[in-house]
């Protein structure tokens, strides 16, 4: 199993910029997608940014020129490690939420694929 954790969550002012983190706590054979989602108590979900590994990286239009998502593995104390941030910039009004970063891919080339969620990180944007 993989756990995922967000982290970088807060209170900022408006124009403020806030880097979003999401770390997995082991690494994956395989990568479907990394992306970043908002929900806001009484609204939908919302896709903010999806980094596909096959594909362009992709965001909603109320994000785009503002959010940047990226995705590193790397090996750490032997063991691969895999982090999703996003830094977010000139946040707005329209911008609180909480965010989560799920992954989809493969844990081993013997398990299915699979989509991996965290509890999510809260943005606050006020003055």
């Amino acid at each position: 199993q993989v756990q995922l954790v967000e982290s970088g969550g807060g209170l900022v002012q408006p124009g403020g910029s806030l880097r979003l983190s999401c770390a997995a706590s082991r690494g994956f054979f395989s990568i479907s997608t990394m992306v970043w989602y908002r929900e806001v108590p009484g609204k939908q979900r919302e896709l903010v940014a999806i980094l596909d590994t096959l594909g362009p990286i992709n965001y909603t239009e109320s994000v785009k020129g503002r959010f940047t998502i990226s995705g590193d593995s790397a090996i750490s104390g032997g063991n691969p490690k895999l982090t999703v941030d996003m830094h977010m910039n000139i946040l707005k009004p329209g911008d609180p939420a909480v965010y989560y970063c799920p992954i989809e891919g493969w844990i081993t080339e013997f398990t299915a694929r699979a989509k991996y969620w965290g509890t999510g990180t809260l943005v606050t944007v006020s003055s």
